[in-house]
């Protein structure tokens, strides 16, 4: 058997303002040209179709005009869809009928009580158990060995099976996610290996956007990654996963195939941080006629200058990139470094001076939009005081 693994399209995905459609749809295009090519049996989308619950009526047009023009540049595979946890799993339900006209399979929730709707059988080819995201607590216990046995009661011919999950699994890369840590991305904990259960020969992983094998899987468990890049911190390369079974128990066999984006993500310096004089210098080097994102990576001791965007911005304005964001980072600093106020100094030092000196230790930017802020509620409380 022969599957195209896939996940994370985030159709609906806007970039610091900037809409991203004709780079989804490149991606489309390109995933219907290998579909046409390689002419596998199943394509697996393991969730995270869409970047939003309520994606807009134009979104959701590209995706189903999408999955038409893949039916027909293979008309006898089959696809397989799952809800993900950006998605609604709702929604799934409402063209499951119709969808089935086009040999897709739609899977949004878990259906407890008919556990065989998360089983598509492949005459002759394999198996396909479709989970989509849910929470923890919402699984039943045992759910996924549970459709396991009932596939190895039908799978008289020794055919391969397949799982999909869009879940975090522990001991994978989650570079280029934020606020993510070894027990939890994306607001989804960390589930052990052995959850999944034993019977599977492929398990076609969503939802962590670097592609990889599980270590210690024997390449049976796998995340094919983002085709797409979503954030500026995803400085890998995009692809699908191409992987082919020959029977029940053997290994996969894995085919990378790199998605090209045709306005890439670019950080300014590619790695590390510059000064704004030095980062500046590399906007102004960069080439006029590459039609990327831009990020600038920024050390600063204190704040950026006024109108430092507008700066940026003006440098590129004949340029076909687009600057979308200033990061800045300022250097490390300990506690012994740190000059301790004397409680005299503390009386004499100004409210906003002080709040700004200990977003300086956290190394956190306080940039002129939070001070006006803070100077807003100090003068809403000074005048509650006066009242």
């Amino acid at each position: 058997m022969k599957i195209l693994h896939t996940s994370d399209w985030h159709l609906g995905h806007v970039l610091y303002g900037y809409d991203r459609s004709v780079e989804q749809q490149s991606m489309l295009e390109q995933i219907e040209g290998i579909i046409k090519e390689e002419q596998p049996d199943a394509m697996v989308v393991s969730g995270d179709v869409y970047h939003t619950s309520q994606p807009s009526t134009t979104v959701q047009t590209m995706f189903t005009e999408a999955i038409v023009a893949m039916h027909e540049a293979c008309p006898t595979m089959t696809i397989v869809i799952t809800a993900g946890n950006h998605d609604s799993g709702s929604k799934y339900k409402i063209f499951k009928t119709p969808w089935r006209a086009f040999n897709v399979h739609s899977i949004g929730n878990i259906d407890k009580n008919n556990p065989e709707s998360h089983i598509i059988q492949m005459p002759g080819k394999g198996f396909i158990v479709a989970v989509p995201y849910a929470y923890e607590r919402t699984i039943p216990e045992g759910f996924f060995q549970q459709l396991l046995d009932k596939v190895e009661e039908r799978n008289t011919d020794g055919l391969p099976v397949v799982m999909m999950a869009h879940t975090t699994v522990q001991g994978c890369n989650f570079t280029g996610h934020d606020n993510a840590s070894e027990t939890s991305v994306g607001g989804i904990d960390s589930m052990p290996h052995d959850a999944f259960g034993k019977g599977y020969d492929y398990l076609a992983l969503g939802h962590i956007h670097h592609a990889q094998f599980i270590h210690d899987t024997n390449h049976r468990m796998r995340y094919s990654g983002t085709p797409l890049a979503v954030s500026f911190d995803e400085t890998y390369d995009h692809s699908v996963s191409l992987v082919e079974i020959s029977k029940h128990g053997e290994e996969p066999k894995l085919t990378v195939i790199p998605i090209d984006n045709p306005r890439p993500l670019v950080n300014l310096p590619s790695e590390d941080t510059a000064s704004w004089e030095r980062a500046k210098e590399l906007l102004k080097d960069f080439d006029n006629d590459i039609p990327a994102y831009i990020r600038l990576n920024v050390q600063v001791e204190d704040f950026l200058p006024t109108g430092a965007m507008e700066e940026a911005r003006s440098i590129a304005s004949d340029k076909q990139c687009r600057v979308c964001h200033i990061n800045t980072t300022r250097p490390e600093r300990t506690h012994s470094q740190a000059k301790a106020l004397t409680v005299e100094e503390l009386q004499k030092i100004s409210p906003l001076n002080l709040v700004k000196r200990y977003a300086n230790d956290k190394n956190v930017v306080f940039d002129k939009k939070m001070e006006d802020m803070f100077n807003e509620v100090l003068a809403a409380l000074q005048q509650q005081e006066r009242n």
